[in-house]
């Protein structure tokens, strides 16, 4: 099998829905064994965010907050939207100072992933910042945040609990987990 291959040819497609954040397409395809079909895809006009703070103690900062789409409340790692047109660390120094009122010295991308590949095509960046100062934090006026700063362990172990459910969260807690104990973060 070519990996490089695209199985799908399209037909057709149709805008659903637009605004400042998301566009919804919908497309009339022949999906890969030939058969007549659609697919919905959601696209994302900015990248997500993501920054796991850890100060020298081994200390992270959480965010809590109700999240609408889930109508449940979350605890994450800092995090939201960047411009496309933004270096990815220009908006995670943003977030987190947004956020948390942490400004960082230190800055290490942890990783890319996408969120959700069946159904969008979000593309997330996640940072790791380190040697922490202490600000005002300036949230959007959209967000009620609860910030907590706990030791990484427990940050995991909510992960373990599966009291963490954020996929961004949670991909990086265990990326960070796995540097801790080979000794690329000390």
């Amino acid at each position: 099998m070519n990996e490089l291959h695209n199985p799908w040819q399209v037909k057709g497609e149709k805008r659903i829905y637009d605004n400042p954040w998301i566009g919804v397409t919908e497309y009339d395809v022949i999906n890969p064994s030939g058969g007549k079909g659609i697919y919905g895809k959601v696209h994302f006009k900015g990248k997500a965010i993501g920054v796991l703070p850890l100060d020298e103690n081994l200390d992270t900062y959480l965010v809590g907050q109700y999240r609408f789409t889930l109508d449940q409340y979350s605890w994450e790692i800092p995090e939201g939207g960047g411009p496309l047109d933004v270096e990815p660390v220009l908006s995670a120094q943003r977030e987190l100072l947004e956020e948390t009122g942490l400004v960082a010295k230190s800055w290490t991308k942890l990783m890319e992933m996408h969120l959700s590949n069946s159904v969008s095509d979000e593309h997330a960046i996640i940072f790791l910042a380190r040697d922490l100062s202490q600000h005002t934090a300036c949230p959007e006026e959209t967000e009620q945040l609860q910030v907590r700063k706990v030791s990484f362990e427990e940050a995991y172990q909510m992960v373990a609990q599966g009291r963490i459910t954020d996929s961004m969260s949670v991909a990086a807690i265990l990326k960070v987990k796995l540097m801790l104990a080979d000794g690329r973060i000390s």
